[in-house]
């Protein structure tokens, strides 16, 4: 990693979700606070990722004084409790994840009235729901809970070779952060799931507590493109070197995406479920909750618009001329021509 500051990225291995997984390992200095961005999943294979990782830089679990969390999902939270076993180390999230992180071996695996209630409020046939509930229930077994210190964004962690902010970055989850930091050429970011270099992170199924999902994520890319990062360090796969460019372009896509679903709605009332297969066509695993979760993103954002409105689980459309790009930021200055977010 070039940084003004030593540092290092353990790569962890991720089948489930959106490839591999970032550990970003900081304070390896002496007097420096040996820090950990993220943990990965609770699996023995990625357990020994980061052992091997963090043994090539001369350190262990034991070594760690502080877990800085980006958001609750298992593929970054996952070994923090077991790196505070061995450590005794802090575990840090933002105080609307944290109890999460917390309580989530308890609930893993769980598909709880709540959910059960708003999968078919969106219109998920008895199969699907069937086949998301062996899924959640299929995983490894977790790992011992973390004692979680919350944070609120704005709040800063001084490492001793560098300071790191608090970021707010809804959408994806409720409390998802990042942690931004001076860099060698401007201000950069540890940007977990809310900025990915491939993919746009999920919005509506990701965190189904969030509400006016897509209005909170827009937000959130609307400030990485004011804040002008030089490069973002994601929860997933490399480095972006153009963060205001990325975050255009995803703002670009939901604009493009909100167009594809008022096209459905033209042709009838759907339910998010009906919204999400022609969007996405079939579903499996996590992405039976993702894809209507998304859609059910969409709607709510035209809901709120007044473009559709809603009878009972449906959504059907009663401003079909709507000016659909007033729902959206104007980042088209920095928009990359050409360059096409993946789904």
């Amino acid at each position: 990693m070039d940084l003004p500051f030593e540092s290092h990225a353990i790569r962890l291995g991720n089948a489930a979700f959106e490839g591999l997984n970032n550990c970003y390992v900081l304070g390896t200095e002496p007097d420096a606070d040996l820090t950990l961005v993220d943990t990965g999943i609770h699996d023995p294979a990625v357990r020994d990722d980061l052992e091997d990782g963090l043994d090539e830089l001369g350190v262990g679990f034991a070594d760690v004084e502080r877990v800085l969390l980006t958001h609750w999902h298992q593929d970054h939270a996952g070994l923090a409790g077991d790196v505070q076993a061995e450590s005794g180390c802090s575990v840090h999230a933002h105080e609307l994840d944290a109890d999460y992180i917390e309580a989530y071996s308890r609930s893993h695996g769980a598909m709880d009235d709540e959910m059960r209630a708003l999968l078919a409020d969106w219109g998920m046939p008895d199969d699907p729901l069937s086949d998301l509930s062996a899924f959640l229930s299929g995983g490894e077994a977790d790992g011992a809970d973390p004692d979680v210190t919350p944070f609120a964004g704005g709040e800063t962690f001084d490492i001793g070779s560098v300071e790191l902010e608090a970021v707010h970055m809804p959408g994806h989850s409720a409390g998802l952060s990042g942690f931004a930091f001076d860099g060698r050429d401007g201000e950069e970011v540890f940007a977990g799931d809310a900025l990915l270099p491939y993919y746009t992170p999920n919005v509506g199924g990701a965190d189904v507590r969030v509400e006016s999902p897509l209005a909170k994520y827009l937000d959130t890319l609307a400030g990485i493109v004011e804040r002008g990062y030089t490069r973002a360090w994601p929860g997933h796969r490399g480095v972006i070197v153009d963060p205001p460019g990325r975050a255009a372009d995803i703002v670009d896509h939901h604009r493009e995406r909100t167009e594809r679903v008022v096209d459905v709605l033209r042709e009838g009332p759907a339910t998010p479920w009906e919204v999400s297969a022609a969007l996405f066509g079939g579903l499996r695993g996590i992405h039976i909750l993702h894809g209507p979760g998304e859609a059910f993103a969409h709607l709510d954002h035209l809901r709120e618009a007044g473009v559709v409105a809603r009878d009972g689980t449906a959504y059907e459309l009663v401003d079909p001329d709507a000016d659909l790009d007033a729902l959206f930021p104007d980042v088209s200055a920095h928009l990359r021509p050409g360059w096409r977010p993946v789904h």
